[in-house]
């Protein structure tokens, strides 16, 4: 292959990249031209998408109708509370699986990820009543805990630390660290890019969770944004330009999250499982 039929394949390559692109974000730009319409552009029986005068108030009236400052407060809770716990007990779990020798590791790790099999939905109602039992209804940690324990992050962090060679550790060793010493000075060092990629998908994931919170959480103290879009539907009726607004707004740390954290996400993805080792 000439050096000429390359870069040509390389620009169509660029290129598709480029109308795939510009083809997922056509809905993402559609929600900010509608957040910012009038109230009767918005809904009218043949929309413009393009505002015909923009109407930057909407997000003060979006502010106003419901506490979507409190919604996003306590969604970061929710969202970091399980990626925190999430990421700590993963990190052990796949260590163990990884390096440990004990009776049954193969079988045991097989049942775990055949929990992966199993739909969200056929386990909420039994979480649903564990959790009422033990009166965590409502409350921070009945919607944290159900949440902060998968099967895929022990895989995707087990994948990687089997990637690193066992020198390291034994030299930590010879040196006179302990395995807790070794695991903690030697393989997280090596992992954090591993750990990044699981502790991004885990917070956009339990960022736009509905099912969970909408069940449990029974107030404002505990709602998440994507419950309090829908409270806010069901509250105001179909007011597009300002639920869209709020979409917007609950849109927007995911986003800025991914561009601080996509060099971590990408040099993840392509050294752990999910880069298909």
């Amino acid at each position: 292959m000439t050096t000429e039929t390359t870069d040509i394949r390389r620009k169509l390559i660029l290129f598709g990249c480029f109308l795939v692109t510009a083809f997922t974000l056509v809905p993402v730009v559609m929600m900010v031209l509608v957040a910012f319409q009038s109230d009767a552009e918005s809904m009218a029986a043949k929309p413009s998408f393009w505002p015909s005068s923009w109407h930057p108030e909407n997000l003060t009236r979006a502010f106003d109708l419901v506490p979507l400052g409190k919604y996003l407060l306590n969604t970061v809770y929710f969202a970091g509370g399980t990626t925190i716990i999430e990421t700590v007990t993963a990190a052990l779990a796949a260590y163990a699986f990884a390096r440990l020798n004990f009776p049954g590791r193969s079988w045991l790790f097989g049942i775990y990820l055949a929990t992966l099999m199993i739909p969200s939905q056929v386990t909420l109602i039994p979480q649903f009543v564990l959790v009422a039992k033990l009166h965590g209804i409502d409350t921070w940690p009945g919607m944290i805990l159900p949440h902060a324990f998968t099967a895929i992050g022990v895989f995707l962090l087990r994948q990687f630390f089997l990637g690193i060679p066992r020198d390291y550790e034994e030299a930590a060793r010879l040196d006179g660290a302990n395995r807790w010493q070794a695991f903690v000075r030697v393989i997280i060092p090596l992992a954090v890019p591993a750990i990044a990629t699981l502790a991004v998908f885990k917070f956009i994931g339990q960022w736009n969770n509905l099912l969970w919170p909408l069940v449990i959480s029974n107030s404002d103290a505990t709602r998440t944004a994507s419950v309090g879009l829908q409270v806010f539907q069901d509250t105001n009726g179909t007011q597009w330009n300002l639920l869209l607004m709020a979409a917007t707004v609950t849109t927007i740390p995911l986003i800025v999250l991914f561009f601080l954290t996509q060099r971590w996400f990408v040099r993840g993805i392509t050294m752990s499982g999910l880069g298909g080792r």
